[in-house]
Order: C-alpha cells, then sequence, then structure tokens
C-alpha cells in the first residue's frame, strides 16, 4: 500500500520506526565491518614490525656467530701461535742450557774437593729446574692448544715400572722413604711416553710431600681396564682443594722437612689432568689428611705382547754399564758451545771424537780409512738446512754398513721422533743429563 493512501498517525509512526530501526541496523553492521578493517590493517602493521624486528635480530644473531667463529678462529690461531712462539724459545734456550749440562757434568769429573763437588751440583739442581720449567710450560701449551696427538699402541707395565723405579728410587732412598713396585705382567693401550709422564708427576708429588713412610705402585684388573694405584703415607689432601690441586701452580702444604723435586713449581698435577685428557683416562684419588693419598689412573687392557718383547723393553730401562774407553765417536753439531762441551765430555771418557758442523764435514771426516766411528752423535738440525738424521743415513751408505747412531736434539716435535724410529736411530733430548747419556752409548756399543 503506497504511503499516501495511509491515513492513520499511529501505523505511520509504526512503520518510520521499523525504518529508522532497519537503517540504525545496516549503519551498525557497517560500523562493525569498518572497525574489523581497521582492525586488520592494526595487526597487519603489527605483524610486519614484528617481523621486520625478528628479521633485524636474526642478522644481529648471525653477525654475533660470525664474530664468535672468528674470535674463536683467532684465539685458535694465537693459541698456536704462543705454542710455535714457545717451542721455538724453549729450543733457542734449550740450546745454551744444555752446554751448561755437558760443561758442568765435565766439571764435576775434575773437581776433587768436597765444597767443589757441592757446588757443581747446586748449579746442577738449578739448571735441572729451569728445564723442568721449560718442558713443562711447552707440554701445558702444546695440550691447550690441541696438538698433542696421542701415539696409542701396547705398553708394558713392568717395563715402565721398571724404568720410573730407577729414576725414583734413588729419590726415596735419600728421603729415607720406601719406594715399592708391585710386580705385574700386563700390557695396557695407551700412549707410553705420555701415560709415564703422568705417573712419573704422580711420584713425584707423592714422595715430595711424604714425610715417613713410603710410596706403593700397584695395580687392580676391573673389566677390560687395569687401574693403576699410586698410594702413599703423606700429609694427605683437604676436601677443600680437592680441585685446586689440578690448577696450574698450585702448591699444598708442604709436611715439615719435606721438600719437592723440581722446585715444587705446582705444574705437576696440571700436566697429569691434560694428559689423562687427551688419553682418555680417567684420573681420581682418594685421601685422608694426615694419613696419605691413592691417585688412580684407569686404562684400557693392551691386546698384549711377545713375552721376549716385553724382556727386551725391559732390558732397555736397565742398560749396562760397559766402558768407553777407546769409542771412536764422530760427533756432528753445529752450535760451537754445545760442540766443544760434548766433545771435552766424551773425551773424559776416554772417547776418541771427531767434530763436524754439517753432512759434508762428517763425510769428510771419514776419508781416513784407519779411522771409522764405532758410533755417530749429531744433532737435528745442522748448518746449511741439514738434518742430522740424513747425516746419518749418508754416514751410514758411506760405510757400507749400520754404524750405531743417536740424534740429540732440542726439538720436541713427534716428527723427529718418527724419523729416528724409521730409521733406526736413538733419539735423546736436549738438555742431556751426562749419566743417562753414557749409560745409552754404552748400551748401544754393547
Amino acid at each position: 500500500m503506497p504511503l499516501r493512501d495511509i491515513n492513520d498517525l499511529e501505523k505511520l509512526k509504526k512503520i518510520n520506526a521499523a525504518l529508522v530501526s532497519r537503517v540504525e541496523r545496516s549503519m551498525d553492521q557497517q560500523g562493525n565491518a569498518f572497525s574489523l578493517f581497521q582492525t586488520a590493517i592494526s595487526l597487519e602493521n603489527r605483524v610486519r614490525t614484528r617481523t621486520e624486528e625478528l628479521h633485524s635480530t636474526l642478522r644481529r644473531l648471525e653477525q654475533s656467530n660470525i664474530d664468535l667463529s672468528a674470535a674463536k678462529e683467532n684465539a685458535e690461531l694465537a693459541n698456536l701461535s704462543k705454542t710455535r712462539f714457545l717451542a721455538a724459545a724453549s729450543h733457542d734456550v734449550l740450546q745454551p742450557l744444555n752446554a751448561a749440562h755437558l760443561s758442568v757434568s765435565a766439571l764435576a769429573e775434575v773437581q776433587t774437593s768436597d765444597e767443589g763437588r757441592k757446588l757443581v751440583r747446586q748449579v746442577e739442581r738449578s739448571l735441572e729446574t729451569m728445564e723442568d720449567l721449560l718442558r713443562t710450560l711447552l707440554d701445558i701449551s702444546k695440550l691447550d692448544a690441541g696438538v698433542v696427538k696421542p701415539d696409542i699402541g701396547d705398553v708394558s707395565l713392568e717395563a715402565l715400572f721398571s724404568s720410573l723405579r730407577s729414576d725414583f728410587q734413588p729419590v726415596a732412598a735419600l728421603k729415607q722413604l720406601s719406594l715399592k713396585f708391585r710386580p705385574v705382567n700386563a700390557v695396557v693401550r695407551s700412549d707410553r711416553t705420555l701415560l709415564r709422564r703422568i705417573l712419573q708427576n704422580i711420584l713425584s708429588n707423592a714422595l715430595g710431600y711424604t714425610r715417613s713412610g713410603g710410596v706403593l705402585v700397584g695395580t687392580r684388573h676391573r673389566g677390560d681396564t687395569i687401574r693403576i694405584d699410586v698410594a702413599d703415607t703423606g700429609c694427605g689432601i683437604p676436601e677443600d682443594q680437592r680441585e685446586a690441586v689440578f690448577e696450574e701452580f698450585h702448591r699444598g702444604t708442604l709436611p715439615a722437612n719435606a721438600e719437592l723435586d723440581g722446585g715444587g713449581l705446582g705444574l705437576g698435577l696440571a700436566i697429569v689432568r691434560r694428559m689423562a685428557g687427551a688419553l682418555g683416562h680417567p684420573v681420581t684419588f682418594s685421601s685422608k689428611v694426615g694419613r696419605g693419598t691413592i691417585f688412580h689412573i684407569d686404562v684400557p687392557v693392551g691386546i698384549g705382547a711377545p713375552a721376549d718383547a716385553i724382556a727386551s723393553a725391559a732390558s732397555l730401562e736397565r742398560p749396562r754399564g760397559y766402558g768407553l774407553f777407546g769409542t771412536k765417536v764422530l760427533l756432528v753439531e753445529n752450535d760451537i758451545e754445545v760442540l766443544e762441551a760434548m766433545t771435552f765430555l766424551l773425551e773424559r771418557w776416554q772417547c776418541l771424537v771427531r767434530a763436524a758442523t754439517s753432512t759434508d764435514d762428517a763425510l769428510d771426516m771419514l776419508g781416513d780409512t784407519d779411522w771409522v766411528p764405532d758410533i755417530v752423535i749429531a744433532d737435528q738440525h745442522l748448518d746449511g738446512g741439514d738434518l742430522g738424521t740424513a747425516t746419518i743415513s749418508e754416514v751410514r751408505n758411506y760405510l757400507g754398513r749400520t754404524v750405531p747412531a743417536l740424534i740429540v736434539t732440542a726439538d720436541s716435535s713427534e716428527e723427529i721422533a718418527k724419523a729416528a724410529r724409521a730409521g733406526g736411530i736413538e733419539l735423546m733430548r736436549k738438555p742431556l743429563k751426562p749419566a743417562q747419556l753414557r749409560a745409552l752409548l754404552a748400551h748401544l756399543l754393547a
């Protein structure tokens, strides 16, 4: 019905109210849609902002990772540079130190008074302390840099214990302490040199911190491992120092009248922990203050070795004392001070020495057919870039026989040790201990 045909006022009001209500609902719906539209835009802006912030954070994190990686690489390079520097510095320092050792040893042999011998011994102890400190600092640097690569093989514990017994028995006797090694017929898987250093440092500490009683070294089988125990009757380690004893330059309280060998630098157990970590040999200890300490080293069982090989290794640890009278020695050394000191020492032992500084010099010494060396002693790094191992090889080729030979060097790298082993050449590190040199020469010439 058209509106103009409606005469009832109330009906018109109702129709008007219905129209107004419909318009209002329509406007409300449009308002809600607009509100939703605005909300969507706001959310989109917030999402975009958060996304940009996240991307920015990720970029910063990525840059931080790059910076950390670069810093880590720089730190590793710095560590390696430090190791190389220490190796070079120790080599340069060990050369004159070696000459001093040899000269002092020769001086000791000509001393006739007790006072003179006492002074010589004091100088020797100072030189040994300096040598121990240099070698220990170099070892710590190498271990921290991760450049020490263990040479794992079968190690006869009986031969190892025999070697340690001969080294430490005089120390124990001097302090009136007992030192016992229980007999053991076992082979373990380890690096012989590193395992020996571990036991050497623990034994040195055990004897140093023990006033009365002594030290006992023994073993126990524990499944597929062998536990090496080093027990002492020393002052013990307090509970609050159980971790501190493995830190550098930490020294416990010495008992009265006790004295640590090597000056007590507090580096022994720091080296033990690093070497044991490199080998994967757990090192633990139990201790009671005033009663003593037992150190435990767990080492994997070896696959075994022939009995004659073990006997041979053990025999090498106990060189026989043959004389050197009349021994012809070809000495190849480019450091003049070391050359003179070594020559003087060998001549004091009644050896007949011919000295050279390079491979060509050494071969020139062989021109006299009436003089054929019984043994060749050579430094590894010679004049003109010559290597001692190569010099020995050329001398042997010239003579047509495998003359006994010894490389004496301050270079502690594994490459030299491998080259010496490959050439059937004995190896000694500078600075030399004359007594050990004499014993080795006697063994090689036997």
